[in-house]
């Protein structure tokens, strides 16, 4: 019989999340929360184009937009946009 050389790694997580169930449900909590946000933020709860390449792609450019709009929420938007402007 053969183990990954990993095998340990994922050992001691499962008797983690065996002593803390609701460790996981936290962790994905914690995950989710900015995904949701940002599906809201677009309009729709799923992708408009299909395979993993094209999702990343997707999904880079609406966090790129969505972190924009978080700088020009929290910094000066005047200085932003003259600068823009030059």
């Amino acid at each position: 019989m053969r183990r990954w050389e990993h095998e340990d790694v994922l050992e001691r997580m499962q008797d983690r999340l065996d002593e803390s169930p609701k460790a996981m449900r936290i962790r994905r909590q914690a995950v989710e929360h900015p995904f949701g946000k940002l599906k809201a933020w677009m309009g729709h709860t799923h992708f408009q184009i299909k395979t993993l390449k094209h999702v990343r792609t997707e999904i880079s450019l609406h966090i790129r937009a969505y972190n924009m709009r978080r700088v020009i929420k929290t910094r000066c938007v005047k200085p932003l946009l003259e600068a823009m402007r030059e």
